[in-house]
């Protein structure tokens, strides 16, 4: 089977830049005249040493992926790439590309996704580039990707020799194996090769766990789990790992099909969206509500895990993992923990640990990739996002999976001895809070925000800040309000110099501490396809076991009235309630 390679001609089109997630848009728009193929265009020009390389492709199975993927075939074969490994079924999540790449020297793998946004003719699309690392592009890649944009002037495309759009139909996605095809001109050949989507990842995580003792603790008749895909990526490979390779039944897995509209939910795994896994582990509303539930999110990057009536905030599960790791966990048991790291707006119990562990924690920006660097040179093994991301540095990508097997660890270790009754989810995290504290901690998302007025209340706090940076008392503190009874010990917009290589990265987040540690931070997030998300975090640290089982929501009031105070949120952007409250 053969083809030729043509150059087409084509336009320069706005608003490809490329965040620290890809390039998300309405699917309406990726599917509008070459707006794909420019982007892809633009990334293969921006590659060096990608002539005769072997890409990996493959994603989330949102709606447009399967025209997308032929798209990325024509101008991966044009573009002189010897080889595209494809998931079966065009399906690959997240983190399992990560693990092939790494796993098999593969050049760079191609995502289709939008992560946790919705999916649909009217909702979301995305594409995103791992490189050799099995990690997000840096920006010098993206950069180039986003110039590239505004001066592309063709595309290098493979047409069938009769002069077809789809030169590589037969390849047949939904079987393994490999089709070979032939460029009549030079004579080289392109490779499709369609490989399991979930061999290769399986595989890392079953080297990384132990599934005996996992099996103890799924075959115990006082124990019971649910895992929710979502509709998403991760169903098969939930069903791989849980009723396959655990034994558990098929009963554990909930919304376990993969569908492009996502059985028109939103896939992104927290109280909100995932009301129904929520309600279901809640006794109060379920008699049998099992003892662990988990969810991930689109592509698999993400998780969410809840105990009976017990929510496990992203910032205490990382921190738990991480007090445990070496303990329960025999990838850790055998490698040591180094070193941590979190977001800056995360909350600070990762920090906690690492503090009486007597390793490193890194606070980095918001953005996978600034752990992907702290991994490589070995100073970082486990990291973590509040935005429910958690992974290790078995792969350069957060790790939805990953999560949730490390807790099903955990309990298989706190639970040893089947005669005793279950230790729960929520007696390890009340169990973590009285060593180590608590640290109270929401998240207030404003989404859909008229990215204008998004812009001035950010522009409105920094004049803020600095007129408190400018009335510094004696002792270096700042007044955040008249009557607020804690005071500011730093107002800035936070700024990070990676350790690794010196890169630095400013104005990723405007941030209050207060003198006891507790902070109010702001954020504009880049993951929506549309306008501006607002991002606001709380966080207050408790000792005092006596206070911690307060409702977070009550614990942080008084910070939040401030927080909403002070930014003027109502006044700039007419929203009287966030959209989502973690």
């Amino acid at each position: 089977m053969s083809f030729t390679v043509k150059s087409v001609s084509t336009s320069p089109i706005e608003g490809q830049k490329t965040g620290t997630s890809g390039l998300r848009k309405k699917t309406k728009v990726f599917a509008s005249e070459n707006y794909l193929a420019n982007w892809v265009q633009s990334l293969f020009s921006s590659l060096d040493g990608l002539q005769g390389s072997t890409l990996a492709l493959g994603g989330d199975g949102r709606y447009f992926s399967p025209e997308a993927i032929g798209t990325i075939a024509r101008l991966a074969a044009g573009n002189g790439v010897a080889k595209l490994m494809i998931g079966q079924n065009g399906i690959m999540c997240t983190p399992a590309m990560s693990a092939l790449i790494r796993a098999r020297g593969i050049f760079g793998g191609i995502l289709l996704t939008a992560s946790h946004n919705p999916g649909g003719p009217d909702e979301d699309f995305g594409i995103k580039y791992n490189g050799t690392n099995g990690g997000p592009a840096p920006e010098s890649v993206t950069d180039k990707i986003f110039a590239n944009t505004k001066t592309i002037s063709e595309l290098k495309l493979a047409f069938g020799e009769d002069g077809s759009e789809s030169p590589f139909s037969s390849a047949d996605l939904s079987a393994l194996g490999s089709t070979e095809f032939k460029d009549s001109s030079s004579g080289a050949t392109f490779e499709i090769e369609v490989v399991s989507s979930t061999d290769d990842y399986v595989a890392l995580l079953k080297s990384m766990f132990d599934f005996a003792a996992l099996q103890k603790l799924v075959a115990r008749s006082d124990f019971n789990m649910v895992f929710d895909g979502m509709n998403a990526v991760t169903g098969p490979y939930a069903r791989k790992l849980f009723v396959e390779e655990l034994g558990a039944p098929e009963s554990v897995l909930l919304r376990a099909t993969p569908k492009p509209d996502f059985g028109g939910a939103h896939p992104d795994p927290n109280l909100v969206y995932a009301k129904e896994l929520v309600d279901i582990c809640d006794p109060k509303q379920n008699d049998s509500a099992p003892d662990f539930g988990a969810a991930s999110d689109g592509d698999g990057d993400r998780n969410m895990i809840l105990g009976k009536g017990f929510f496990v905030t992203p910032n205490d599960s990382v921190a738990v993992i991480a007090a445990n790791a070496v303990k329960a966990i025999p990838y850790f048991k055998s490698k040591g923990l180094k070193g941590v790291a979190r977001s800056m707006p995360t909350a600070g119990a990762l920090d906690n640990v690492a503090k009486k562990l007597g390793i490193d924690c890194y606070v980095t920006p918001t953005g996978w990739k600034f752990f992907g660097n702290l991994m490589d040179a070995g100073r970082a093994q486990i990291c973590g996002e509040e935005s429910f991301g958690t992974g290790g540095d078995h792969v350069r990508e957060k790790d939805g999976l990953f999560a949730v097997l490390c807790w099903l660890s955990i309990l298989a270790s706190e639970n040893q001895d089947s005669s005793k009754p279950l230790v729960s989810v929520e007696d390890i995290v009340r169990s973590f809070w009285k060593e180590y504290g608590r640290n109270f901690f929401s998240r207030y998302d404003y989404e859909g925000v008229a990215s204008a007025d998004a812009d001035a209340m950010m522009a409105h706090l920094t004049s803020l800040q600095e007129k408190m940076n400018a009335e510094k008392d004696g002792e270096g503190l700042m007044v955040a309000q008249e009557g607020f009874p804690k005071r500011v010990a730093e107002a800035d917009n936070f700024a990070y110099t990676d350790p690794v290589d010196g890169s630095q990265a400013k104005n990723q987040g405007i941030r209050f501490v207060f003198e006891d540690g507790s902070r109010i931070v702001f954020r504009l997030s880049g993951t929506g396809s549309s306008g501006a998300t607002i991002r606001m975090y709380i966080e207050k640290y408790e000792p005092n076991e006596s206070e911690q089982g307060a409702d977070a929501q009550v614990a942080l009031k008084p910070f939040i009235d401030l927080a909403l105070s002070l930014s003027q949120l109502e006044k700039f952007t007419g929203r009287t309630a966030p959209t989502v409250i973690t």
